[in-house]
């Protein structure tokens, strides 16, 4: 029976462990048995039941007989690991050394990206809800992530914060900021589109751009507002007179 005991443990983002092993049966394993591992590393995704699961087997075949290669090899391929490290310790310990992915951003409805534009498929997409979406044309993953970064910067200059960005298949825009804020950009010129409007908003205020649901920037001399169910009609004269004076 294999068992695994926590010796210390702490943040999920700087976890290191030593799990104790006890009643092996294998001969091999009673003759010499490995009775610790200790797993290293700045891991937050990784389950530490499936790492349990899978580490299992080959402990219980004892100290000399265990295949660091295929510990290696099954711990590798758990989703967001990124590299592994694992060395047999004399006389009676396995060490182990994780390094996850960072992913950055959502892919689609059901991977992620890194910062360099890699492909990640998650056991569970909903752990990273709160990261930022991208969806667009398959294997367009690392360009449209370097014009996603873009994009950020530019409307954090204005106190906007991107939420998503799509791109559909006849690479036309359509950005939504965590306000709720749409902007349809289009997909000729699309970042001059979003600059015209982000130049009105001093213009505009922050109070009415609160108020709009949506943007539609794909006219050559403007573009055009959805306002919010609630909002009330607006006096366009006033805000020009305004800025006028």
């Amino acid at each position: 029976m294999f068992r695994l005991k926590f010796l210390a443990f702490g943040l999920l983002l700087l976890t290191s462990a030593w799990y104790g092993l006890s009643h092996l049966q294998s001969k091999d394993a009673v003759s010499k048995p490995i009775r610790y591992i200790r797993i290293e590393g700045a891991f937050q995704y990784t389950d530490k039941e499936k790492l349990k699961q899978i580490l299992t087997p080959e402990m219980m075949r004892g100290f000399y007989h265990a295949d660091m290669d295929t510990i290696h090899h099954l711990i590798a391929s758990l989703p967001l690991v990124e590299k592994v490290d694992v060395k047999r310790v004399w006389p009676d310990a396995v060490h182990i050394q994780i390094s996850e992915q960072k992913p950055i951003v959502r892919w689609g409805n059901k991977a992620l990206l890194n910062k360099q534009g890699d492909v990640l498929i998650p056991d569970n997409i909903a752990e990273f809800k709160n990261l930022p979406l991208i969806t667009g044309p398959v294997g367009q993953e690392k360009k449209l992530l370097e014009i996603m970064k873009g994009v950020y910067i530019v409307l954090m200059d204005k106190s906007m914060q991107l939420a998503e960005f799509h791109v559909n298949d006849r690479r036309a825009w359509r950005i939504k900021l965590a306000s709720g804020l749409e902007m349809h950009l289009g997909r000729k010129a699309p970042l001059e589109n979003m600059q015209r409007f982000l130049t009105t908003m001093d213009i505009l205020g922050e109070d009415k751009v609160a108020m709009m649901a949506s943007v539609d920037t794909r006219y050559p001399n403007g573009y055009a507002v959805t306002w919010k169910p609630e909002v009330l009609e607006i006096d366009w004269k006033a805000i020009a007179a305004k800025n006028k004076t």
